[in-house]
């Protein structure tokens, strides 16, 4: 797992989510990344090098999957977090995810239509990855952000304003509901809000771990208490 080097959030989570899967063990590497800011520059660009060079470092220990469990491709654009994918797997010998583009593919693989949203960012930021969704045909009907910059900040949102900004999006009663940030805590909660509100709920550090464990050949059925994800959706990318 890559995550920006401010990240207090995704480490810990992950660790909890594959806990009681003895069998699979989880790495992480840290790289340099700004928070995500409305700056021209930082709406249009990702550390890629970075992140590149951290992957290579993990592929010393030689995982068979490397996931940037990260969400900048929902305000840079879907096409760079292709790219990225790519070169990772070009010079690691690992497979590649990201949580972006495991979330697309569960969003496709679950037929969702109208999303509601909640994340950390700020005015910009946010309308970015709108526009990102409604370009593949998903429209954000209902949305909350917490307009934070610094990176180490978002991990420090308290569990009862995340509960409550997903409540609020439920209102719209949309297809399902995500929680967008890799150092927003909100995974722990995803399993209640789900049977509280009816509506599917995905979490980008939950999918960044869902496609790791298809990737490995791993069911995802294995984790439990963690929400739908891991339950229903059934791939829709087979491992080659």
């Amino acid at each position: 797992m890559l995550t920006p080097s401010s990240n207090t959030a995704l480490e810990p989570l992950t660790v909890r989510m594959l806990g009681d899967l003895h069998h699979i063990s989880v790495h992480f590497g840290r790289f340099n990344m700004a928070g995500p800011s409305s700056s021209g520059a930082a709406l249009t660009s990702c550390d890629t090098e970075e992140i590149v060079a951290a992957a290579s470092l993990l592929s010393h220990a030689k995982c068979d999957v490397i996931a940037w469990s990260g969400t900048s491709s929902g305000w840079i654009g879907f096409s760079a977090e292709e790219a990225l994918r790519a070169e990772i797997e070009r010079v690691t010998t690992a497979r590649a995810c990201t949580s972006v583009l495991a979330l697309n593919e569960v969003l496709r693989a679950t037929h969702v239509r109208t999303l509601g949203l909640v994340t950390p960012y700020l005015d910009d930021v946010q309308a970015h990855i709108i526009a990102d969704y409604q370009s593949i045909g998903i429209d954000v009907v209902s949305e909350f952000h917490f307009r934070l910059q610094d990176g180490f900040s978002i991990a420090e949102v308290e569990k009862n304003a995340l509960a409550d900004a997903v409540r609020g999006v439920a209102q719209a009663r949309p297809d399902a509901i995500v929680t967008a940030c890799a150092n927003l805590p909100a995974a722990p909660l995803i399993e209640e809000l789900e049977t509280e509100l009816g509506i599917p709920c995905y979490d980008t550090i939950q999918t960044a771990v869902w496609k790791s464990l298809v990737l490995c050949e791993e069911a995802p059925t294995q984790i439990i208490g963690w929400g739908s994800l891991f339950r229903n959706v059934t791939p829709l990318l087979a491992v080659a």
